[in-house]
């Protein structure tokens, strides 16, 4: 009976979890074969996107080792962006701000290009 009580509030604690968790997120936790394994690729999707972003839209064009300090630090900053996706959408914002940087880059280079032919 005592097995059985905590088994069952495991299930309800797991399904709460899942609930509240974000979308993508969830996806990962639900497919992927273990919660370790969907843990690490949270965390590398975070930071891949993360990294994205910054170069679209914060870069410049800086020294190696300045660069190499600057994505350690993003590398560092992107675990505590994990544990916050696992509830907010951190995944599903960085996909959104990764796209509207990636218009922005496309209509720029668009119009440099029409003012170089209009010259």
């Amino acid at each position: 009976m005592q097995w059985t009580m905590l088994f069952a509030s495991a299930q309800e604690e797991s399904a709460f979890v899942f609930g509240r968790m974000s979308g993508i997120t969830r996806y990962l936790y639900e497919s992927l074969p273990s919660y370790t394994i969907a843990g690490y690729v949270v965390f590398i999707l975070t930071f891949v996107l993360s990294a994205i972003v910054y170069k679209l839209g914060f870069a410049k064009q800086l020294p190696m080792m300045k660069n190499v300090i600057i994505y350690t630090f993003l590398f560092l900053g992107c675990i505590i962006l994990t544990f916050l996706a696992l509830f907010l959408p951190m995944v599903e914002g960085l996909i959104v701000a990764a796209l509207i940087l990636i218009v922005y880059k496309i209509r720029l280079k668009r119009e440099k290009k029409e003012q170089l032919q209009n010259s």
